[in-house]
């Protein structure tokens, strides 16, 4: 069989599997109460004055209903917040300095209760990355 002809039967079938599993897009993770914020990037200066990257992945535990809408309304402006400290925790960053996974908690902790307007939402670190 020409692999061509093979090749184009399963691009044909796609949109049928596609249909079939409902179209759905499905969440990554943390059941359905937490809401996933994308990666937070900031650069830092290596030691030998090379310029690098530190991400932050994180999201928000919210159980209250009102409370975890109010969250989902406003992921640009954590992020955003998320963002600018993150940055500026970055820059402060001694050349070979390893970041301090509680303090950056702790802080984004009240970002995220401040931005929100009250307390309730828990905020949950996923990986911290220095490159």
């Amino acid at each position: 069989m020409d692999r061509r002809l093979a090749l184009a039967a399963a691009l044909a079938l796609l949109p049928a599997v596609a249909s079939a599993s409902g179209g759905e897009e499905k969440k990554k993770g943390g059941g359905a109460t937490f809401l996933q914020i994308k990666a937070i990037v900031a650069t830092i200066i290596h030691r030998d004055g090379t310029r690098g990257v530190i991400t932050v992945e994180c999201g928000v535990d919210v159980q209250d209903e009102k409370l975890r809408a109010l969250a989902s309304a406003s992921q640009p402006r954590l992020r955003a917040a998320f963002a600018g400290w993150v940055q500026s925790y970055a820059s402060g960053l001694p050349a070979a300095g390893l970041p301090d996974a509680d303090y950056i908690s702790r802080q984004l902790q009240q970002i995220t209760d401040t931005t929100l307007g009250k307390k309730g939402a828990k905020l949950l670190l996923g990986t911290i990355l220095v490159n």
